[in-house]
């Protein structure tokens, strides 16, 4: 267990914003040194301007976590500029929302070459460096939707799903073979970032819902209930406590509370809960 975080070295990926800036704020009041990446040039810049003030080594790389090759060679330069590697944050994420029917092949690759395949290289990139490091966590982002599935979100849900069931493995494995790394899957429940304004968004959610995508944007917003620093204190007291799961937010909460105590029926709950949040279509006059 890794009692604190003074002198640790962090490596974040999606660090240009919400829950990813947030961890590198928390860390560094704790004495972590930071290597922050992410897909905005501009977000790391902010991010490293809020930590102009604390005394950590903080370097930044612009990186496509779904690049294989860019995220094995930032892992050799995090361990090359700070000497070591104690924990790796693999944060970075994107949504997308439409059917089944309606959502490319090329949709599906895409959210999964991030979400998923992301966190798979991030994960195998760091571990070697983490074990060298005599002292590593793996940290891997899921979702309330790794949790329980919803309607219109099956590439978004498929990805958070996978995340949970990689790092719940690997932390078995890390057990199992005595490792000196340990291994967290967090599910952060609506956190006010701006996902949903990047998420991509097909015509087929319109065409189930009658819901415009801008509107279907603003009623998921709705549901952002926890704010990005107390997500981050939630997951790095995780971390410390050597959690294997971290929930975050009341809605986190509930999430798993509903899947346990109804693990079939919860998906005709959540159906009518959509439909009734559904615009209804107008009638045009004959």
């Amino acid at each position: 267990m890794m009692k604190n975080l003074q002198g640790k070295v962090a490596a974040i990926t999606g660090a240009g914003s919400g829950i990813g800036q947030a961890l590198a704020l928390h860390l560094a009041q704790q004495g972590c040194h930071l290597a922050l990446s992410d897909i905005n040039q501009q977000g790391l810049d902010e991010t490293q301007a809020k930590l102009s003030s604390y005394s950590v080594k903080v370097t930044q790389q612009i990186l496509n976590v779904a690049d294989e090759q860019a995220v094995y060679a930032w892992a050799d330069q995090v361990e090359k500029d700070h000497g070591k590697v104690n924990l790796i944050f693999n944060n970075a994420g994107v949504a997308l929302s439409g059917t089944v029917a309606g959502l490319s092949l090329d949709e599906y690759r895409w959210i999964m070459d991030i979400n998923f395949w992301g966190v798979v290289y991030g994960t195998k990139a760091f571990l070697p460096k983490l074990e060298a490091s005599g002292d590593g966590h793996v940290i891997n982002i899921s979702s309330i939707f790794g949790l329980a599935s919803q309607p219109l979100m099956s590439g978004y849900n498929a990805s958070k799903f996978a995340v949970r069931g990689l790092t719940e493995s690997l932390r078995q494995d890390l057990e199992l073979t005595g490792s000196n790394v340990s291994a967290t899957c967090v599910h952060p429940g609506g956190i006010k970032t701006n996902i949903a304004k990047t998420a991509r968004m097909t015509a087929s959610v319109k065409e189930s819902t009658g819901v415009d995508n801008e509107d279907s944007v603003k009623d998921f917003e709705r549901l952002f209930i926890n704010t990005p620093a107390s997500a981050a204190k939630t997951i790095v007291n995780g971390v410390l406590k050597n959690k294997r799961r971290v929930l975050i937010g009341p809605d986190a909460k509930m999430f798993d509370l509903i899947v346990r105590l109804l693990p079939s029926t919860y998906q005709w709950i959540f159906t009518k809960a959509v439909k009734s949040r559904a615009k209804k279509p107008q009638t045009k006059a004959a």
